[in-house]
């Protein structure tokens, strides 16, 4: 692990170094000068009692302070402020803290993912969503599976543990969750190998486990590890646990300090398709769930199922937001929940029982919720019974993690929306003989045919949605898909930025733009606020990543890899910061040498062999979406020796290039063949 130190920690103050952030420190909602949890506060809302900055005077903001990071690519983090500190996550889980009030960094702590996976081949979602905080100490997860507490005050590490092996084909881009003297953190795989999803909960002081909770049932023969794994395998078919079931909870956790419960949102089946992994049907347990557990055992309390025995990717991992609503006249404590498949959930979290649930988008696979049983009343053709289906929403969800917020004073959930569907289709596939190998995108079921929802003429929006009278207050169409999450404020404002580079401010009631300011590059990170010496502040990580960044579709954004400089830039009423101005969103020009014979065979086979790459350098035609260069536009390829370093030897693993040492000499000259022939196809 390599550590920064770039000013004196001695500037930090007494108080810093004195005070104690615990559960009630992070469950105050009062607190106005930080930012403790993912989510603010334990509650998750993502709302800020702070006014000073409000729809009357929004649109006198200025830059007060930024801070370049030209090495950063995947910025998707929430940032935390402690005591006049904030700290964020960049690329490749380098973790940061800088001055809230100047932007000057102070240390730097690299746990060196990169060197960690080394030869093994992983999955290159190389960004992380956020950071946890207790007693002291900055939570962290890596890429390739270790938890690390960190010293707030110096940045050295405290503790490393880690939460699953360097061979399992296991990720992890979630935030953990700091609680009750522990941090959880859970994984992400389910769609790239046989997993049996789990999250673990740590000692925030040692390390040392505390408990697991497994949320999918495996093999009977071995015995079930508690009365939930025992309970859930009557809910499974077939040898499910062959095919490891899946459920990874790689996102959502919310911790109720109130009614002392923790809450873990989990995720699809490995694989997606139903008909292989549980062939005789069932709800398979605990899939696309909220399970309510007891934070000192992991024991199991309750679980409310959102798309039972799901085969479409519809996970529930998003937001699971507290707040007190009254509906009917009842008093209800609840969760609002916004899941993949489509519903909006208003849930008792004492209780589990659902209050309402609604659709927020267009959806096709269900009609309704039955109120009576809780469960959806499908369309049975959603489940491609004939080989073939076309769906709403797709497996991005009509609302993926991208965070919601919500305004106890207007009411209001403030919800990034997808508007797509796509066609699933398992035809003319071996549904008996199907495997699947570690780090292998394959799902049992093939997708395709990305078209927009019926009757609109846009793929993304904003909605402010009112969970009380289940229904859009307002709605603001936007061009893209992937746009990031939403912060709200008691000053009538909610701030959003989008994947074209622009920064906005709305009317939290109406829905009016207050204010809108183009910085230069795709947003994908959520904003904060934090009010220090009387300032209040707005802070963003500016810098297009996230899944959506590995889309061929969104190369056409102009975000390419390595061309504009990531920043995290700071707000307020009083800024007279400025920043240097970006270049123009710019498209790779393919190298298309004249002397290069393309081999038809060979081309052919690369086109096979790409496979393993298309994730982060993009599908079509090797066009790549931002996450990774393209490699149309790369003169490395054209270098055997200089292909083969990258690819086969990991010379840039430190940069989050995982090394494929398995590829044969004639497989990277295959890949050089197709590469030119996707540079010539994309120039006509």
């Amino acid at each position: 692990m390599r550590v920064l130190a770039v000013v004196l920690l001695g500037a930090l103050s007494t108080a810093a170094a004195d005070r104690i952030v615990d559960d009630h420190a992070i469950a105050d909602e009062s607190n106005t000068s930080e930012w403790l949890a993912y989510g603010r506060t334990h509650s998750e809302q993502r709302f800020s009692p702070l006014t000073d900055i409000n729809e009357h005077n929004v649109d006198q903001l200025n830059v007060d302070w930024h801070l370049d990071l030209p090495l950063d690519s995947q910025l998707v983090s929430t940032p935390l402020v402690v005591d006049g500190i904030l700290y964020f996550v960049g690329q490749v889980n380098v973790v940061r803290a800088v001055d809230a009030v100047t932007g000057e960094l102070l240390w730097e702590f690299d746990p060196e993912s990169g060197k960690a996976v080394g030869r093994r081949k992983k999955i290159g979602w190389f960004h992380n969503r956020g950071l946890s905080f207790y007693d002291g100490k900055v939570f962290a997860a890596t890429w390739d599976g270790r938890l690390v507490a960190i010293d707030s005050k110096t940045g050295k590490l405290v503790w490393s543990t880690r939460t699953f092996g360097l061979d399992d084909s296991l990720y992890i881009t979630g935030a953990p969750k700091a609680f009750k003297g522990k941090v959880l953190i859970g994984n992400g795989g389910a769609d790239h190998g046989r997993t049996r999803g789990f999250v673990t909960a740590y000692d925030a002081d040692t390390g040392k486990e505390a408990w697991k909770f497994y949320i999918v049932p495996g093999n009977p023969a071995d015995g079930f590890e508690n009365e939930a794994m025992e309970m859930a395998a009557k809910t499974w078919t077939g040898e499910w646990w062959k095919h490891g079931g899946g459920g990874n909870a790689w996102h959502g956790f919310t911790y109720d300090a109130e009614l002392d419960t923790l809450y873990i949102g989990t995720g699809n089946g490995s694989p997606w398709n139903r008909k292989i992994r549980s062939p005789q049907g069932g709800d398979n347990l605990f899939l696309c769930s909220i399970v309510a557990l007891d934070p000192d055992t992991g024991n199991y309390k309750w679980h409310y199922q959102t798309t039972p025995g799901e085969t479409w990717d519809f996970n529930s991992n998003m937001d699971i937001v507290l707040c007190d609503l009254t509906i009917k006249g009842e008093a209800i404590k609840a969760i609002i929940h916004a899941p993949k498949n489509g519903f909006f959930y208003v849930i008792d979290r004492r209780t589990g029982k659902l209050v309402s649930a609604e659709p927020f988008a267009d959806i096709n696979w269900a009609s309704h919720i039955d109120m009576k049983t809780g469960r959806p009343v499908e369309i049975p053709s959603a489940r491609y019974p004939d080989g073939i289906a076309k769906v709403t929403p797709t497996p991005a969800g009509a609302h993926t993690w991208h965070a919601m917020s919500y305004n106890p004073i207007t009411g209001l959930a403030y919800l990034p929306t997808i508007h797509l569907g796509i066609t699933y289709s398992d035809k003319n596939l071996d549904l008996e003989a199907w495997n699947s190998a570690p780090f292998k995108f394959n799902l049992g079921v093939r997708i395709s045919n990305y078209t927009g929802s019926s009757g609109k003429s846009y793929i993304g929006s904003l909605q402010a949605w009112d969970p009380v009278k289940q229904k859009a207050v307002w709605t603001i169409p936007q061009r893209h898909m992937a746009n990031a999450g939403t912060l709200t404020t008691a000053g009538n404002l909610v701030f959003q930025g989008r994947p074209d580079g622009h920064f906005l401010a709305y009317n939290a009631k109406s829905g009016k733009i207050l204010w809108d300011v183009d910085l230069g590059l795709g947003i994908s990170a959520p904003p904060i606020t934090y009010r220090i010496n009387g300032r209040q502040y707005i802070a963003l990580l500016v810098g297009w990543g996230g899944s959506s960044s590995q889309s061929s579709a969104n190369a056409a954004l102009g975000w390419p890899y390595g061309v504009h400089t990531r920043r995290l830039i700071a707000f307020s009423l009083e800024g007279a910061d400025e920043i240097p101005e970006q270049p123009a969103p710019y498209f790779p020009i393919p190298i298309n040498p004249p002397d290069f014979e393309i081999d038809d065979a060979l081309a052919r086979r690369g086109s096979v062999v790409f496979r393993k790459c298309q994730e982060c350098h993009g599908g079509y035609n090797a066009t790549a979406g931002g996450m990774a260069p393209d490699l149309r536009a790369s003169p490395i390829p054209l270098d055997f020796q200089l292909f083969e370093d990258v690819v086969r030897q990991g010379s840039r693993i430190a940069r989050a290039m995982p090394a494929f040492a398995e590829l044969s000499d004639t497989d990277l000259k295959a890949l050089q063949h197709y590469l030119r022939w996707a540079a010539r196809e994309t120039a006509k």
